[in-house]
Order: C-alpha cells, then structure tokens, then sequence
C-alpha cells in the first residue's frame, strides 16, 4: 500500500512535533506571502474587500485597504472574508448598524467568527484585520492538540492531516470561517469526551454560529446518545441549539425579509457535478482556451475525492464509529447538493466544503483501523501540492485599486 510508504514520514513528524508546527507555519506564511507580494505586501488583501462594497460601508472600510474591482465571470467584487469583517464591526462598536448590500438571511446567522473578529476590532479596523489572522491559524494550532488527545497512539502520527490539510489552508487563503468553526468544533467534542459539559455547550453554540455545518457532527452525537438511552447526553447535545435558535429569533425581529430557510435555497442535489462535467465537455468540445480548461480542471481532483468519501463509510467494521459515519455523510451530501452557480463554478468555494471531512475520518478511523482511508488520504495530500502550485505559480493579480 502506497500509503504504508508514507508511515515513516507520519511518525517521524509526530516523534518531532517542533518540526511539524514549523512545518505547517513555513506552508501558511508561504500561502500569505505569496498573496500580499500581488497587492503592495498588503495583508487587508487576503480579507478580498471588493470596491462595490466597500463604498457602500466606506465608513468602516480601513484606509489603504486592497479593494478588488471584479473580474469577468466573478460572482461579485470582492470575497466572502470581507463579510466577516464588515458584519464584525457594529459588534466592536457596540450598535447595531449592520454592514449593507449583503443578504442578512444567509450572512447574518454567520455571527461566530464576526464575534471573534469584533474583539480585535475594538482596537480598530487594521486591528480587525489582525484578529481574522489571528484566530484562523491559533485555533486551529489549539484544535490540533486537542485532537491528538481524542486519539489512540497508533492513530496519532495522521493528526497532521488536519493540521496541513489543504481545506482548512484554502479557508484561511480567503480568510473565511469554515476553518474556524471546525476548530471550535473540534474543541468542544473534546469537552464532550471529557464530560464538561458547560464548556462544550458554549463552544458548540459558537461553533453553529460560525457556521451551520458545524450541526454535521453534533447531530450524529445527539443520535448516539439517543441509541444509548443515555438521557443526560441527549438534553446536553439538545442545549447546543439554544443560544443559535435565540439568535434566530433576534434576526427575525431585526431583520423583516430575513427567514431561517434561506440555506435550503442553495440545495440542488448533484446539480454542481453534473454543471461541471458539463462545463467541461464543453470547453474539450471548443479546444482553443488551454488555460481555461487548466482552470476548469482544477476542480476535478475535489470530484474524485467526493466519490471517494461517498463510498469510505461503508469501510471496514459498519457497527463501529457509526455516528462519524453519519457525520461524514453530511458533509459529503452538502457538496453533492452544492449548485454550480454558487460553489462548483469557483475552486475555493467548493473545496472547503471538505474541511470538516479530515477530522472526521481521523475520528472514525481512530475507532475502526479497517476503514478504507488510503485513497482519500492519498488524493487529499495530492490536492494539497496542486493547491501550492496554483497559489505560488498559477494565480493572477485581479484588478484592484489601493483604498478610495
């Protein structure tokens, strides 16, 4: 097995844990570089503030900002970090004059990661931008540990999947959340392993604020506590709703046109795959754009990882580790029903739909060694190098302009 090839590597680094920090520090200040040198070596670049809307809430704009024009084809000016940003700043001015021109429906439950911004940004704007940094690589640095104790020795020298996982790496490019909340997500089941039950009630509370799919873990949880009739475990995983659902109900009053079903909008099962083999047919069929189809192809790597995990789950012993099981299927099925518009038409918006899949699979495979994990393993390190070439020798400069 190619992978038993790689063990030595695996326990290597693990015997070396300096090395393995330093390792993962060298990929993401590599990644960081590699973007500011495009942008004036400015890091309000990785935040993709986008002019249309930046000019909408110029006030809370930081002066000098990268602020990125659109390119043709672009979803809109700009990237999903900036309304992390934006929606952190009433927060760390204590009012409630939230950031225009973003749809409250879907942005506005998202409060999690703006929260953890809006400590930073009460030192100020540039602060802010500090702080999108600062939690991006801290927790996840903090959430690796934490998932090495949750870990059999033998399943340990395999944490640095997590920890140098492309997804979480391709997360923190764009400075989104979805890294974010699976290391607060991962903190908590720890917690919950543990029976500390308080702390893992606030953590998940804020893991499903920073973003739903945080629910893909914790629902298998609840589930297996309700199999084991273990009724203090099912009121605790139940408690974990409480202070999103009073959320909720604060956006509804806040917010008239806001409604709790919007996510179900972007539901369109398999819908994404089959646009994109379609796109790509196309593009074979005209034959004159190499670097379009380069670009489209990119993606492909991300597909085959997806048939991959449909069929991992039903590895090995099925009694064992079920409730992981579940949870990963989740997250395969909300990249299966990811449309094209929206998530396959962009590499970044699909592949950190994967970020919570590698703790997941350590987590299964730490309670079933006979899974069979080679082929996911194998293709997601290949998807990590294929991402380091795209960022450091593919990547252009778009179109941008240095604050108003």
């Amino acid at each position: 097995m190619l992978l038993k090839k790689l063990n030595p590597v695996f326990n290597y680094l693990n015997s070396k844990q300096w090395l393995t920090i330093f390792v993962f520090l060298l990929l993401w200040g590599i990644t960081s570089v590699s973007y500011w040198k495009k942008y004036d070596w400015n890091p309000s670049s990785m935040v993709n503030f986008g002019h249309e809307f930046a000019l909408q809430n110029k006030s809370e704009t930081p002066e000098n900002a990268i602020l990125f024009k659109g390119e043709a084809g672009d979803l809109g000016a700009g990237y999903d970090g900036q309304i992390f940003y934006y929606f952190s700043r009433p927060l760390s001015n204590f009012n409630l004059n939230w950031p225009k021109g973003f749809d409250e429906s879907y942005r506005a439950p998202r409060i999690g990661y703006p929260m953890l911004v809006g400590i930073f940004g009460l030192f100020g704007k540039t602060s802010a931008i500090f702080g999108m940094y600062f939690w991006n690589i801290t927790l996840i640095l903090i959430s690796y540990f934490y998932l090495r104790k949750l870990l059999d020795d033998e399943v340990k020298p395999y944490a640095i999947l997590y920890l140098l996982s492309p997804f979480a790496l391709g997360s923190y490019y764009v400075l989104v959340s979805d890294s974010v909340m699976v290391s607060i997500l991962i903190i908590a089941y720890y917690y919950f392993v543990k029976e500390k039950y308080l702390i893992f009630v606030l953590l998940s509370s804020l893991a499903i604020l920073t973003k739903e799919p945080a629910l893909f873990l914790l629902f298998p949880l609840g589930l297996a506590a309700l199999f084991r009739k273990d009724r203090k475990k099912m009121i605790v995983v139940g408690s974990v709703l409480v202070i999103p659902i009073c959320w909720h109900l604060y956006l509804s009053y806040r917010f008239p046109n806001w409604r709790p079903g919007r996510l179900t909008d972007f539901i369109m099962p398999f819908e994404g795959l089959i646009s994109y083999m379609e796109s790509i047919w196309r593009q074979l069929a005209v034959g004159t754009n190499i670097k379009e189809l380069a670009r489209l192809l990119s993606r492909f790597p991300l597909v085959v990882l997806f048939f991959l995990g449909v069929f991992l789950p039903f590895t090995g012993k099925l009694n064992k580790g079920w409730e992981f099981r579940i949870s990963f299927l989740f997250v395969l099925f909300m990249i299966g029903t990811a449309g094209y518009y929206h998530f396959w038409s962009v590499y970044e918006n699909v592949s950190r739909m994967f970020t919570l899949s590698i703790p997941i699979l350590l987590l299964l495979f730490n309670e079933d060694r006979t899974i069979r994990k080679q082929e996911y393993v194998l293709v997601t390190i290949l998807i990590l190098f294929l991402f380091l070439i795209k960022v450091l020798f593919i990547s252009k400069q778009m179109n941008y302009q240095v604050g108003f």
